[in-house]
Parts: structure tokens; sequence; C-alpha cells
């Protein structure tokens, strides 16, 4: 009676720039917004004018290292910021010169540096305030960015796959990365950040960020910033990369120890929801890409990160009677999402094991009263047990005869009936544990807890079972892997059932604890069904 592990797995899409933001921040009410159309992965054509992208991609041009002299020309002012770059950058001057050296191959109009304001399609010069990065006020004292506008647009339009194309041959990755090395705006760097990661999810884009020079290590030193919304942005675009085909590339600048360490005190550190959710799918990336895993579990493992996973389960089970954190349920699906990959890889179930605080975690969590909530976390916590009992045996007995917990699995049987997967993780689980009981070495209060327990649930299993119509449950080679692990199971049940019958007619009616008729009734009529599926003499 085998149970096939399953592997969690995280799908790369597009995203729509919706910048994350922290806890008492509040969205840009300017950030644009994407038509369904442009998001579409199979869209091909595009009513966006390529000048215009190119437009956008020209007011990313990196500035904020110095004010351009407004009286120079456009020629003048390019020569002055790739200048400021070398000596304010020292070692990436040289990189942050070749990179804006570039831009002077981008397309252009007629009208050379003039660029369309899209207002009123009048023409203004490079070196105009607005393009030089000077906010303009306007009649109602509001500020306006017009990088962080186009930059959100670009972020916008690079959800689409012709649109980001169209940028990357226009020299995009250029000015992203030359932004990032000189700038010190937080939102900009958050916006670059989006902005790559959106191109990462294009395969073909994804060989080109890791062939520019550069970008990949300047993406992985934004790990050591403080920031919240550009650490999510990091990590959603390193996930990207590693779900990608140049994932090698990626796992190798992150293999440093202090990259990793950073990594683990970032997620054992934030109190930011939407930051824990972004590093916790990097994990599970990682643990469930075989080849990322090769890289990057193992040196995980040795700087701690079961002991991490533990202190996270700890304390989100804790906030779980807490309403005013009832979106924490959803850090909570993330967390056991990633002890589920763990323990569905090769070699690493015992590394749960060895942590004294996980199971115990897991089990408590299988043990709370109302499931409703956390129905997805239970769902991985069926799974990860059943992956563990494979691998580790032994702990089936630790649990089978805890009768709070036999309860508080079978109260999950309704949450797991609809899926495959889980439904056999369920049956394998519950004909392992009854498989450890020996009916006849257990007391006559032990074997009295067992028959009520599963009197008092047998609706659940006769549901489940009638939802999933079969023949008899007798094993045999055609019967499939769950059917067989619930034929044990009624088995093992049966016998358990028949021995409480014998006992129970042997002994005086005072001697039973809490006997009664209703209850005795409910236990002739569940052994009566065990024996009709697996036709038990």
């Amino acid at each position: 009676m085998g149970w096939v592990k399953r592997l969690s797995r995280c799908i790369p899409v597009p995203w729509r720039p919706i910048p994350f933001i922290g806890e008492e921040e509040e969205a840009p009410s300017h950030l644009p917004f994407a038509p369904l159309s442009e998001l579409c992965e199979n869209e091909t054509s595009t009513t966006v004018d390529p000048s215009y992208i190119i437009s956008l991609i020209r007011q990313l041009l990196p500035r904020d290292v110095e004010k351009p002299d407004v009286s120079k020309s456009p020629s003048s002012v390019k020569e002055t910021m790739v200048m400021q770059a070398h000596t304010d950058l020292c070692s990436n001057g040289d990189m942050i010169k070749g990179y804006i050296e570039n831009f002077q191959h981008l397309p252009v109009d007629k009208k050379g540096s003039s660029f369309t304001n899209g207002d009123d399609g009048t023409h203004q010069e490079f070196g105009d305030e607005e393009r030089a990065g000077i906010p303009e006020h306007t009649g109602d004292s509001e500020i306006k960015d017009p990088w962080e506008d186009s930059g959100c647009i670009l972020w916008d339009l690079s959800a689409n796959k012709s649109h980001a194309e169209f940028m990357v041959d226009n020299f995009l990755l250029d000015v992203l990365l030359a932004s990032l090395l000189v700038s010190r705006s937080l939102r900009v760097t958050e916006i670059c950040l989006g902005i790559i990661g959106n191109l990462a999810c294009h395969d073909d884009l994804g060989r080109r960020i890791v062939s520019k020079s550069g970008l990949i290590e300047t993406v992985v030193q934004q790990l050591f910033l403080d920031d919240s919304t550009c650490l999510s942005e990091t990590f959603r675009l390193l996930t990207a990369g590693l779900q990608g085909n140049k994932f090698a590339s990626w796992a190798e600048a992150l293999l440093p120890d202090q990259v990793l360490l950073r990594v683990l005190w970032i997620i054992g550190n934030t109190l930011n929801t939407v930051l824990l959710g972004k590093s916790t799918d990097f994990l599970l990336t990682i643990v469930s890409n075989q080849e990322v895993s090769t890289i990057l579990l193992q040196p995980l493992v040795e700087l701690g990160l079961p002991n991490l996973i533990a202190g996270l389960l700890a304390s989100e089970l804790s906030k779980l009677e807490d309403e005013t954190k009832l979106e924490r349920f959803s850090v909570l699906d993330s967390i056991l999402g990633l002890v589920e990959a763990l323990s569905a890889t090769d070699n690493y179930s015992k590394v749960i094991i060895s942590n004294e605080e996980l199971l115990p975690l897991i089990c408590a969590l299988l043990k709370l009263p109302e499931k409703i909530e956390v129905a997805n976390s239970c769902v991985s916590a069926i799974v990860i047990l059943a992956n563990l009992l494979v691998d580790e045996q032994h702990i089936a007995s630790k649990f089978s005869q805890d009768f709070s917990f036999l309860q508080g699995l079978l109260e999950i049987l309704p949450l797991v009936s609809e899926d495959p997967q889980s439904r056999s993780a369920f049956w394998c689980i519950m004909a392992r544990l009854l498989g450890e009981v020996q009916e006849d070495d257990i007391s006559i209060s032990a074997l009295q807890q067992f028959a009520s327990l599963f009197a008092n649930k047998s609706h659940l299993i006769e549901e489940d079972i009638e939802s999933h119509p079969m023949e008899d449950l007798d094993e045999s080679p055609s019967i499939p892997e769950g059917h067989n692990a619930t034929a044990i199971f009624l088995r093992r049940l049966a016998s358990i059932l028949k021995k409480w019958v014998s006992v129970k007619s042997a002994i005086p009616e005072k001697g039973v604890a809490d006997s009664n008729e209703d209850n005795e009734s409910k236990i002739q009529r569940l052994l009566h069904y065990c024996c009709k599926y697996v036709r038990l003499k």
C-alpha cells in the first residue's frame, strides 16, 4: 500500500502591475490598469503605437544622479549623466556608460531628440524640466512624476508578450539596469523590478534577461534593501527567473551564503503579508523544481530552513483565533504548501521529522475543531502526513491511539472527497494508523473508544464511499491504489468492531463505561457496512 507523492507546483504568468504596498500605505491613484485583451498571452495584435512605447522608454533614462543642465544640448546632457554615473558608482561606472551609450541608437522621430507630449501633441526638448524629472506643480498643488507615470504604463504593457518583446528590442533592459544602478528612489527601484518581473514571465525574454551582463547580479543585490515593496518585487522576479529555462544562472547567483541567509532573515522577520507570501512562493519554487533544488535546497536546509518553517507555522497557527487577522489564512496556505513540497522531495522527509516542532504543529492543525476556513491548509497537512508515512512508518504508532487526532482526521474527509490525490492520501493514512492497532492487545476502554469514535463519524465514511461507487473492495491488482487503501481500512475497522462486539457481550453491562443502546446500534450498523464491502467472514 504505497502513496504516490504529490509535488506542489507554481506556474509563472505575466502579472498585472498592481504595486505591492505596505500595511499602512495606499495605492497611488494614478496607477494604470491594462485592458483585459492586452493581458492575454495569445494576443498577437496591438493598438499601441510603437513610437509611444519608445517615448515611454526614453522617459526612463536615468537622470536622478544629477540635475541636467537644460541649457545644454541633448547630447551634452547624456554625456553629463554618463560621467556622473561613472563618478558615483566607481566600478559600475563603465557598465553604466556602455548602457547609456546604447540609448543613442533608440529610434526617434523626425525632430531627433524631441518627443510628443500625449496631452496636446506639442513637442518639448529633452532638457525640459518635465523630462529632467523635476516635479511639475499643477493648479491643485499635485506633484506629477513623469518617470513614475511612464514606468507604470510600461509595467502594465509588459504583461503582453508582443509589447514586451518590442520593449526589449528597443533597449528597455539597458535602461532599467542603468536605473537600478544609479537610482536612489525606492519607487523607481520597485517599478524597474516590476517591469523586469513581467518580462521574465515570457520564456524567450527570460533568456535575454540572463544574457544581459550584470542584470542578474544587480537584481540579487536588491535583496539587501529594507523596503517591503521592493523586496516583494525582487522575490517575484527571482521566482519567475527560477521557473524559466535559464534557472541555473539565477540559482548560482543566489548561492552565496550571505544571500541565502538574507533570504531566510527576510522571511523570518517581515510583518508584511504580501512580502511573506511572495518570499514563501520563492522558496516553494526552489523546493518544487528538482533541478533548482539540487543547487539551492541543501544549502538552505543547512542554514536553518526547517527551523524557519516551524517558526512561521507556529506563528500563523497562533493567529487563527484573532478575527482581525483573517487575511493570514493565505499565508498559512503558503507555508503548508512549502512543507508539502518539502515532504514530497526525495530524502527531505527526514528533515521534517528531525525538527521536533513541525510534526506536532501539523497534527495540531488537523485537530482544530473548525476547519472550513483553513480547508486548503488541512488538505496540505493530509498530503504531508501521507508523504511522511512513506519513509517514516514508525510515526504511525505515535498517533494510532490518539483519539482527538483520529477524530480530526475523520472530520477532514469531506474536504478531500472531491480531490483524488488528497482523498487517496487520507485513506492511506487511515489504513496505516489502524494497521498499528492490535485489537487483541489493547485495553477494553481503548477498544470501546475506537468503536464509539468511528460509529459517531460513520456518516462521513459512508458518504465518501457512496459518492465514489466501486465494486467489492477486496485487494486485487486491478483495484486502484486509493481504493486498495480504503479496503485495508475497512477490513481493519471491521476487525476492531467485531472484537469490541465479542468483548462487550462477554462482560457485564455495568463494566462498560457510557454504554448505551443507540451507540451500540451505530456500531452494529457500521460493522455490517464494512463487512458488506470487504466480505469479512
